[in-house]
């Protein structure tokens, strides 16, 4: 006996179509074969998941379904017996046959008014859309800001090109439309792709903007110059100004995230001085010297 696909969504009988697709995106993306590879277990609760999906993500298969009409696999249940067949019972005149002979089928006429009246006059009704499919695949931080074009392969499908927008967000959904699944009557369903952006490894992301901590010498820190900064589009040549100090925070305007209305966020560097790794005994012996002549504390007004 079929499970009840309420049961596998975890849902009430009463919930909304918005919770029963809640439901699913959850579960689908915890039970997705590509994010359990070789899991069996986890392939047939997502093909379970998947199945009562069908029934409940659609309106009408929904109703058909609580009405005993269809199973969770979509099949056509026996019809269920109606009062008439007692209420009539002695009549002379069954209710499911008349002096023609359509013995046990009823009025045609009723037959056929029954039918319409649960797929629609206009047939419109018996068209339905096919139903999404739910993946997830995993961008490089570069890529999901700057842009790209790549490919994923679909169950059962080819593999498709995939343009990745610049600006792509970690946990964005992407829409494939009509490579979902087939419909009955109807477009086919889309392929809707769960984007998750790799971390970087020193560009962090703070909404449109691009954030970096930027290493730079003591004598670059002492003299200031020109400097090149690494940004997500490319390097640039910036300005540092003489005696800067860990901490300080240079804005690059433009450089950052691509936005959806157009322009771009920047990118906020901020300077972090840089000893050398190895001991160097002459900067050593000048800071000595140095120190001795020009005291001052960093520290002055922190307190005790």
């Amino acid at each position: 006996m079929s499970r009840d696909p309420y049961e596998i969504l975890g849902v009430a009988r009463d919930a909304t179509q918005k919770d029963v697709q809640s439901a699913f995106r959850k579960l689908a993306k915890k039970y997705h074969p590509d994010l359990n590879p070789g899991d069996t277990k986890a392939e047939a609760r997502f093909k379970e998941i998947s199945t009562a999906n069908e029934i409940l993500g659609d309106e009408e298969k929904r109703k058909r379904f609580d009405r005993g009409e269809i199973d969770m696999d979509g099949t056509e249940q026996a019809p269920r017996s109606y009062y008439r067949d007692y209420a009539n019972a002695g009549s002379s005149r069954s209710a499911y046959g008349d002096a023609k002979g359509f013995s046990n089928f009823g009025d045609p006429e009723d037959i056929f008014s029954s039918f319409f009246s649960r797929r629609g006059g206009d047939g419109a009704s018996s068209r339905a859309k096919g139903q999404d499919r739910q993946y997830s695949m995993e961008v490089d931080f570069i890529d999901a800001v700057t842009g790209t074009k790549t490919q994923i392969k679909l169950a059962e499908g080819p593999a498709l090109d995939i343009q990745i927008p610049p600006g792509t967000r970690d946990g964005q959904t992407l829409r494939l439309r009509g490579k979902g699944d087939a419909g009955f009557g109807g477009q086919k369903g889309d392929a809707l792709i769960d984007i998750h952006v790799r971390p970087h490894r020193f560009y962090t992301r703070d909404g449109d903007d691009i954030r970096l901590d930027l290493p730079i010498s003591l004598g670059e820190a002492v003299l200031g110059g020109k400097i090149r900064v690494p940004t997500p589009s490319g390097p640039v040549s910036v300005t540092l100004p003489a005696h800067s100090n860990s901490g300080k925070v240079l804005r690059l305007k433009g450089k950052g995230v691509p936005k959806v209305k157009g322009g771009s966020g920047d990118v906020y560097v901020t300077l972090k001085v840089t000893l050398p790794e190895k001991s160097d005994t002459e900067l050593s012996d000048f800071i000595t010297q140095w120190q001795a002549a020009h005291s001052y504390d960093p520290r002055k007004g922190m307190g005790e």
